[in-house]
């Protein structure tokens, strides 16, 4: 288990727009997030040791908060040549109740700067960033409980017009994107 944290996406940046596949069928665009309250846009992946240790409870976070009117979207980039059980095939054996969109290109990745899995991007109404950072501090092997604090806390801030205080955002730490040979960010190393 490698541990890359998150790079921190400068505050107040606008959603990049996507057109991605979903492994639930069609495409999607950041149009689906249009009549949102906010909306989380999640870099995971089938395999990650980080991504499996949260997600059951960030399952529940998210239907507990699609109720209340927040978007959710997870976006894999991982490279499926080298990482198959990443496949778009084994990504719809989740059974998410959230989108979970294939970026094969990882334009998408790179348009959001995500470095890990999970990487979390919280977004208003208005499409600007808010929030950026960890699930909350537990990890795998650390023997803290896996509550989603830090973003149902940003969540929350969304839904009641308030500000995530800046000094409050822990980055992410997970697995690195496993980036196409060649294809790696300047951002990434």
């Amino acid at each position: 288990m490698s541990a890359t944290p998150s790079t921190m996406l400068e505050l107040g940046t606008k959603a990049p727009d996507f057109n991605l596949e979903s492994v639930n069928g069609g495409s999607l665009s950041l149009t689906y997030t249009d009549q949102s309250k906010g909306f989380v846009i999640m870099f995971i992946c089938n395999h990650c040791p980080y991504v499996l240790h949260i997600e059951d409870e960030l399952v529940d976070l998210a239907n507990e908060y699609m109720a209340k009117g927040i978007a959710f979207v997870a976006i894999s980039s991982n490279d499926v040549e080298k990482y198959p059980q990443d496949s778009p095939e084994k990504m719809a054996e989740k059974g998410y109740p959230f989108p979970y969109l294939y970026d094969e290109s990882q334009e998408v990745a790179k348009d959001y700067k995500a470095a890990c899995t999970p990487d979390l991007f919280v977004f208003d109404e208005n499409k600007s960033l808010v929030y950026r950072g960890q699930f909350d501090d537990s990890r795998p092997k650390n023997d803290k409980p896996v509550t989603g604090k830090d973003l149902r806390n940003a969540l929350d801030a969304v839904l009641d017009g308030k500000k995530v205080p800046e000094e409050e955002q822990i980055p992410s730490i997970g697995c690195n994107i496993k980036w196409k040979p060649g294809n790696e960010p300047d951002y990434f190393g």
